[in-house]
């Protein structure tokens, strides 16, 4: 990307003017919480100053215009992740609310004791848990596909893994921690073969990269508004038709329902019928006005910046002597996010260096536990880039990195 579109595209976020202790901030953290952009944060500004009201609820101008507004997002959403249907589109609180309606609802009508429930081993705590739980209580059988040495996906396990027991796969489109992209259709044929249900979260992948659920043909797809440029706590579960209007709803009361009576309810269609209260309004027109700041860049420039990054700024952290990385050494297989350890430093300790430096980046175990087990180590650094990130900060990571290397081992001495 040329200088002068990015610069353009950094004033869209104020907050990289800021300095954090003394320093000039450089936002290495988008894979837990991207920045919002001018352009989104007017708009919903703009709809809370002076046209904030309920939806489909009153026949007032405030509602009728809120309502139209947060419809028009739902058919934004529908459009990005190409979905057959609106109705198919259901807004939930963020990723992690759509992974546990599937799982409480879909989940709990469809595993039996001694069925079998398939994740992979790369899973965020979001898209384990749930299913972990519901194997507990229905005695079903969890599974886990594992990885390779280049941390990448074992189709071949996967094969071995699913069979004709397994009633759900659920599986991240991309990691977190390795940075890797899973073969989703692969998936979902092998899946489908044996007759389980696909869900993908797609909380790492939505922003980054295209998503096309008919394509992918996934069964159910959640991701988070927060990780794409849009307000917190709104986020999106796609169902299949077929699959949402079978499933009951999890949530009860206002908006969900089409009649009420002292001795029974009937639901509302799709997709009221998930969406029970007063829904995230202002948060829905924000990731709608972010949909629209991703395609006003276009993916393919999102993509080509990313991976042109990615290839900058890998070899340089390889050459740094005791910093080891997980997942894939190849540009071309790696989203933005780079995960590794220096060798005799804490994670947090050198997150801590580079906090000091302005540099924002995740340390821990990134919710996801059992890969962590799996990597052999109880936490590790990442850096995940973005669309607003330059090379220059790329270099002043590999320095401050190596500075703060030197120093821990001085003070070993």
């Amino acid at each position: 990307m040329d200088k002068e579109t990015l610069n353009k595209i950094r004033q869209q976020f104020p907050i990289l003017k800021e300095k954090i202790n003394g320093n000039q901030l450089v936002y290495f953290d988008g894979a837990s919480t991207a920045q919002v952009p001018n352009f989104v944060s007017e708009k919903v500004e703009h709809f809370n100053k002076t046209k904030r009201a309920n939806v489909h609820r009153s026949v007032n101008t405030l509602s009728y215009f809120a309502t139209d507004e947060y419809e028009k997002a739902r058919r934004k959403v529908q459009k990005f992740i190409n979905a057959k249907r609106s109705s198919e589109i259901i807004f939930t609180a963020g990723c992690t609310d759509s992974l546990n309606l599937v799982a409480q609802s879909y989940g709990e009508e469809a595993i039996e004791a001694g069925d079998e429930i398939v994740v992979s081993i790369m899973e965020h705590h979001s898209n384990l848990i749930p299913w972990q739980q519901l194997a507990i209580k229905k005695h079903a059988i969890l599974k886990f596909i594992e990885i390779n040495k280049d941390g990448k996906l074992d189709l071949e396990d996967a094969i071995q893994k699913i069979t004709d027991k397994t009633k759900i796969v659920a599986i991240a489109h991309a990691s977190n921690v390795l940075g890797v992209v899973n073969a989703i259709p692969t998936l979902t044929a092998l899946a489908h073969k044996h007759g389980a249900a696909v869900i993908v979260d797609g909380a790492q992948a939505a922003g980054h990269i295209p998503i096309d659920v008919q394509k992918l043909d996934a069964d159910f797809y959640a991701f988070s508004g927060h990780k794409m440029f849009a307000p917190d706590g709104i986020g999106v579960l796609y169902g299949k038709k077929e699959f949402l209007e079978k499933m009951p709803p999890v949530k009860f009361g206002g908006e969900m329902i089409t009649t009420v009576t002292r001795k029974s309810s009937i639901w509302a269609p799709l997709p009221q019928k998930f969406e029970a209260g007063t829904p995230n309004i202002s948060g829905a027109i924000g990731l709608g006005r972010a949909i629209d700041f991703i395609n006003k860049i276009d993916f393919k420039n999102i993509q080509e910046h990313e991976e042109e990054l990615v290839k900058f700024l890998l070899p340089k952290l390889e050459k740094i002597n005791g910093l080891e990385i997980y997942g894939p050494k190849n540009y071309n297989e790696h989203t933005g996010v780079i995960t590794f350890n220096l060798k005799n430093v804490h994670p947090h300790d050198l997150a801590t260096a580079l906090d000091l430096a302005g540099i924002e980046i995740r340390a821990g175990h990134h919710c996801a536990m059992p890969l962590m087990e799996e990597l052999g180590v109880e936490s590790s650094a990442r850096v995940s880039l973005s669309i607003f990130n330059s090379k220059k900060e790329c270099d002043y990571l590999v320095k401050t990195i190596k500075e703060a290397k030197e120093f821990f081992e001085n003070a070993i001495k």
